[in-house]
């Protein structure tokens, strides 16, 4: 008896110093302060391994204490390897996982408009950061947007330069341009605020090609791109003065402030930034007439943040952009006293607020929001003092209610969406002396539910449908959209969506441009039969990324087939009194879209980084359209090539100084010309030269110890073998449409950033 309890005292005494022994790891894998969820957790050599749940957090017991290898990966992180000395009871520690190169696993919104992580999001969501427009010297939005695959920033007038956005080949109002998740951003608009926007206000873009969420309304039908604002996330401040000289004689001067500023509990924050830009117009042909327009421009803008608490959130905005925009010749008269002239005066106020209540210990959160944006321009387009003063007056404001609840099953959960909304616009835009006038009121309902399912950890389905009612319409137009994610292996994401569309038949951004050519201009008219437009698009995507301690790559293959039934075009209509082109927007058939874009990537050891993405795609009319009475029709879009493409090139040898090429490829494509410009006798479609533009730029930064600010110098060259239009028009009589390749010459530039960033 005595033998068998002293046994059975030795036995537990055993027990009791081996589990004393024994060495607890309790950790929690974060990044940028939010948890990982899924993180694979393993101690090297051992057997052991875990994953983190969904506050992060995991645990390893161990026999014996001493010295570990941890090793954590989670898709979208670059591997975390640290050794561990682990003593006998309670080990705790942190895991911060840090993001791959490229924002591959940034938190993104327009997919689903709820937070989701890229690489987890079932629409494809490529991002554009704030790094992309320093390194390619982007001081505007529409000089960015070029360095994402699928995207074209396109010159449209000679004159004034005003621009549009082509994705996966189709015109720029296919595409729906947002300012901080809301489509405030009109018609109108599109002529010259991407030019207007200055990058030094934008946090990131986020771009959505196809047509794959019915959040953003059915005219979403080539993509979505949104433009997120400076969010005010940290204290910061800083000056930017840049100076570039255009073709080696018109200047260019930008200067940009900005300032961050949250309160000690970071419940409250404000972000403030300004931005002026004077540029001389310049002449490339040397015949008096400029080819880029004198441009003074001034924005201001604020946003700010209140979240007293996780149950409320309350978020402003508001910035506003003043313009004089001229183009032509005779700058110091008035631009009625010129041989031909464009001038545009024109101020846009743009404001919005969203409030989101989300309930303690809730599946479900309740969003409100309005926005408002208005525009009034007062311009002028003119050839030998012809009276052709007009002005324009826009408005418009969109407001919605969204509920999202949260579902678990049993496997998997589920994000509800229903939410409603309703876009009023009123535009008006005359000029009386050509009897052009587009006097227009829209307004669009849309009546929205979606469906955010992760079945599986491997596969999510994303599907909606979303009711909306337009007052140019008789009945509503119902837009049903599917998209699904697959995730075979960890590094691979298969991606496909289907979804309709339609626009609506009325006046788009082209249609409030006046135009010269054939000794007069030329004026769009919107074809009292015009009919709805309607569209089925399919996307297909692989999305492959391979990282290690040192080196990423990856790359991405995106399929789209885009067909459009109706699909409007334009046709000369004849001529008016005054012997001016008129041009017809009708429904012209029926046309298909379709294509391949192959987007790579690497960084090394975050030294050297490598982007880039290639477009080759089709355009076609099921039948020929005749866009001019000489030229016989063609099957071809006019103004878009086959083939395009882009790549950013960055150098990090040390933190102090870094260097980037970069470049914009743009192939051949058909070009409208017109009768009546010198030595063009008839009307004529050019095919246009393949440009490559190639940019590069240096900076080095230089830390200002004690004063805890940094000074940066920058300096380089844009279109450094001047790949730009040798044949432009000449004289006040040109085609002013007639403009194709890169928007500008040789431009060498030197900048200075100061301030704490």
């Amino acid at each position: 008896m005595n033998n068998l309890l002293t046994t059975t005292l030795l036995c537990s005494l055993s027990c009791f110093v081996s589990k004393a022994q024994d060495a607890v790891l309790s950790g929690r894998v974060v990044s940028g302060g939010q948890a990982v969820p899924l993180a694979y957790c393993s101690i090297v050599g051992q057997g052991k391994t875990a994953v983190s749940d969904e506050q992060g957090h995991f645990t390893f017991t161990l026999p014996l204490t001493g010295l570990y290898e941890l090793e954590v990966t989670s898709l979208g992180f670059l591997p975390f390897q640290k050794e561990l000395q682990l003593v006998g009871g309670a080990n705790k520690l942190v895991v911060e996982l840090e993001e791959l190169p490229f924002d591959l696993n940034t938190v993104v919104v327009s997919g689903t408009r709820t937070d989701r992580r890229r690489l987890d999001s079932p629409v494809a969501v490529n991002v554009l950061t704030r790094t992309t427009f320093q390194v390619t010297q982007s001081n505007t939005l529409s000089e960015g947007l070029c360095f994402q695959p699928g995207l074209r920033m396109e010159t449209d007038c000679q004159t004034c330069n005003y621009t549009q956005l082509r994705m996966n080949g189709l015109g720029g109002s296919y595409s729906q341009i947002l300012i901080d998740n809301r489509p405030v951003f009109t018609p109108l608009m599109s002529l010259y605020s991407l030019e207007q926007i200055p990058a030094s206000q934008i946090e990131r873009v986020e771009v959505v090609k196809g047509g794959g969420s019915v959040l953003y309304g059915a005219n979403a039908i080539a993509g979505t791109v949104n433009v997120l604002t400076k969010m005010p996330s940290q204290n910061e401040w800083s000056l930017t003065g840049n100076t570039a000289l255009v073709g080696g004689e018109a200047a260019d001067h930008f200067f940009n402030a900005n300032t961050s500023i949250l309160n000690e509990g970071k419940t409250a924050g404000l972000s403030l930034f300004a931005s002026h830009r004077n540029r001389e117009s310049f002449d490339a042909n040397g015949d008096g007439f400029s080819e880029m327009p004198l441009l003074r421009n001034n924005s201001f803008g604020f946003k700010t943040q209140l979240r007293p608490n996780e149950q409320h959130r309350l978020l402003l905005n508001g910035w506003s952009i003043n313009e004089f925009r001229r183009g032509g010749n005779a700058f110091d008269l008035p631009a009625d006293q010129a041989d031909q002239s464009e001038e545009r005066l024109q101020q846009v106020w743009v404001g919005g607020a969203d409030y989101r209540f989300s309930p303690k210990n809730k599946p479900w959160n309740l969003s409100t929001y309005l926005s408002a944006q208005k525009t009034d321009r007062r311009h002028y387009t003119g050839i030998d003092q012809a009276n052709g003063w007009g002005t324009t007056d826009s408005k418009t404001w969109i407001g919605g209610l969204q509920y999202n609840h949260n579902l678990k099953y049993w496997q998997g959960a589920n994000s509800l969406t229903l939410g409603i909304e309703h876009q009023h616009d009123d535009t008006f835009d005359e000029i009386a002396a050509y009897n052009y006038r587009i006097d227009q009121v829209t307004n669009l309902t849309g009546l929205f539910l979606q469906s955010d399912w992760d079945i599986i950890p491997k596969f999510t389905l994303l599907s909606g449908i979303r009711l909306n009612k337009h007052n140019f319409l008789d009945k509503i137009v119902a837009t049903p959209r599917l998209s699904a994610l697959f995730k075979p292996l960890e590094n691979l994401q298969m991606r496909a969506a289907w979804a309709q569309g339609f626009k609506p038949p009325q006046a788009f951004e082209a249609d409030m441009h006046i135009a010269f050519a054939g000794g007069g201009v030329s004026v769009i008219q919107v074809s009292p039969d015009l009919r709805q437009e309607t569209s089925n698009s399919y996307t297909f995507s692989l999305d492959f990324n391979r990282p290690t301690a040192k080196y990423i790559y990856g790359f991405t293959l995106d399929a789209f087939h885009t067909r459009l039934l109706g699909a409007f075009v334009l046709e000369e209509h004849g001529t008016d009194s005054a012997g001016n082109i008129l041009l017809l927007r009708k429904n012209g058939g029926n046309s298909t879209v379709q294509g391949l874009t192959l987007e790579g990537r690497f960084n090394y050891d975050q030294k050297l980084q490598l982007e880039t993405g290639f477009t080759l795609q089709s355009t076609r009319f099921d039948n020929p359209v005749a866009w001019s009475a000489e030229v016989p029709g063609t099957r071809s879009y006019l103004r878009t090539p086959n083939r395009y493409g882009f790549f950013t090139l960055i150098f990090m040898p040390e933190k102090k100084i870094n260097g980037s090429l970069s470049g914009v490829y743009t192939g051949s494509m058909k070009v409208p010309h017109f009768a009546g410009a010198p030595g063009v006798p008839q009307d004529e479609l050019f095919n246009s030269p393949d440009f490559m533009e190639l940019n590069c730029k240096l900076n080095y930064r230089l830390h200002l110890h004690g004063m805890e600010t940094d000074l940066e110098f920058s300096a380089g060259v844009q279109n450094i073998f001047n790949a730009y239009q040798s044949d432009f028009d000449l004289g006040k009589y040109r085609d002013s449409n007639y403009i194709y390749g890169p928007g500008r010459p040789r431009t060498v530039f030197v900048g200075v950033r100061y301030g704490a960033f």
